[in-house]
């Protein structure tokens, strides 16, 4: 079988919560071969995340060069095109940074790719089966993926428990084969998004609200909840779209990332955007009418219920105590 690699994606020398799913996907691949990690960007940053993944994949290979300083996606499938074995398997994050450097890198390399991964169910011979979904989750589609001549698989964040086991690797410096990272695209700035009145960010619990609340008036009812639990609100994206809370409330990866220690899901359908902005392995309640809502395959518990009945019985519930 071709070599397994995982891109981990870091932070101010912090690896993502995905470096350590992906290594559970890849051995839902290949159980038995090694799982090699790649990691670009520049300086003492990039040292620091190196040594700290060279602790649970087998080997790491390190890209510095200053144009990767930045996540520039462009970049970094330059970086990995020329430093890859062109029949290698590929995992990424299924993120917004995923699906802009994995398409592309799947081109480059002619190789397949199969994009918001929420089940590997292992191979047969050169063929990968997985399961991937449709229609915002509605629908669960069972793919054959021929892997022979390499592959890019992403990920969809949270599908997998991370593993902290140790493989004790080497970090291998592949700067060198980077080759040529000049492109047309470059970095300006990041803006930050404006604080509002609560900082999500910081909570350790969250209620956290979707469309499933049917009405702007009914939401009254989740900051009851809320309330009772000594919590914060937050919501996903249509929540904001309906002007119902304002936008730093938004959890996903086009609002905040959040790493609370407990997170209720009330009426949210679970989509990858929104799975995106949860970090940190939090206790995921999910209560949605919708047996079949994705949100169910990453909680920890599952209620099939209407959020409208079970929030208020919920809130006079935890008051009684």
């Amino acid at each position: 079988m071709a070599e397994v690699f995982a891109y981990i994606k870091h932070a101010d020398g912090v690896a993502e919560d995905s470096a350590l799913e992906l290594i559970v996907a890849a051995k839902k691949i290949a159980p038995d071969a090694p799982v090699t990690a790649v990691i670009t960007g520049s300086g003492a940053d990039l040292d620091k995340v190196c040594n700290e993944m060279a602790a649970i994949y087998n080997a790491v290979w390190k890209i510095d060069n200053a144009a990767l300083a930045y996540p520039n996606a462009e970049v970094v499938r330059k970086a990995l095109v020329n430093t890859l074995p062109g029949d290698s398997i590929v995992l990424l994050p299924h993120d917004t940074f995923g699906m802009d450097l994995g398409p592309g890198l799947s081109i480059k390399m002619d190789s397949t790719f199969v994009a918001d991964i929420v089940e590997i169910e292992g191979t047969d011979g050169g063929t990968l089966k997985i399961v991937r979904q449709e229609f915002s989750g509605m629908a669960s589609a069972h793919v054959t993926c021929d892997i022979s001549g390499g592959t890019v698989l992403n990920i969809r964040p949270g599908v997998y428990q991370p593993d902290e086991s140790k493989a004790g690797g080497e970090v291998v410096d592949k700067s060198g084969d980077a080759g040529d990272l000049s492109v047309k695209r470059t970095f300006i700035e990041v803006v930050e998004a404006e604080a509002g009145d609560v900082d999500i960010t910081k909570s350790e619990i969250l209620v956290s609200v979707g469309r499933g609340i049917e009405d702007e008036d009914n939401v009254e009812i989740v900051f009851d909840l809320a309330k009772a639990m000594g919590a914060d609100v937050s919501c996903s994206r249509p929540i904001v779209d309906a002007k119902w809370l304002e936008k730093s409330r938004q959890v996903g990866t086009s609002g905040q990332t959040v790493k609370p220690k407990v997170y209720m899901a009330m009426g949210i359908s679970g989509s990858f955007q929104h799975l995106g902005g949860i970090k940190g392995n939090p206790f995921i309640v999910a209560v949605n009418k919708n047996a079949k809502a994705p949100i169910f395959q990453v909680a920890d518990v599952g209620i099939e219920a209407d959020i409208l009945e079970f929030i208020p019985e919920l809130t006079e519930a935890i008051e009684g105590l």
